[in-house]
């Protein structure tokens, strides 16, 4: 008996190509009920370019304990968190943390794309650019949420 080898062009191999890359609005069905303001499609692949940004200019924070002591030290920054982190409780706190201290943050649908765009293999649930002139635009864009006014 010989195995037959599957033929690489084959419709199931063109479907598994396309897989890979996930629309926004499938990225939106595993969101947590607290992603709120979640970024819109617009806004949210300029975040992922403020952030590749930061990266080479080593102005970011990235994880849950480093972003939570560099807020508590009082330290201004953008806040992007991933919607569809598990269990929540990992990083419901930082919300909070942000509206005390007057900080801005919104939500994105995917962490695995949140640690891709900071140029990591592994998925970050949470990342805080630090203030810098690229994050001007982000913070003042006229809508940048599709259900708040404001981030």
């Amino acid at each position: 008996m010989t195995k037959i080898k599957a033929d690489p062009d084959g419709p199931e191999a063109q479907t598994e190509a396309c897989s890979g890359e996930r629309t926004y609005q499938e990225l939106l069905v595993n969101q947590n009920p607290i992603a709120q303001p979640l970024a819109s499609r617009r806004l949210t692949r300029k975040l992922y370019k403020c952030i590749k940004k930061a990266v080479k200019q080593k102005q970011i924070r990235r994880g849950v304990k480093e972003v939570q002591k560099f807020v508590n030290k009082g330290e201004k920054g953008i806040m992007v968190l991933a919607g569809d982190t598990l269990p929540i409780e990992v990083y419901c706190h930082l919300p909070v943390m942000c509206e005390d201290r007057n900080l801005p943050y919104v939500y994105i649908p995917s962490k695995t794309d949140l640690g891709a765009a900071a140029g990591s293999k592994r998925p970050t649930c949470v990342i805080m650019v630090k203030r810098a002139g690229y994050t001007q635009d982000v913070c003042t864009e006229e809508r940048p949420c599709e259900d708040t006014e404001d981030i």
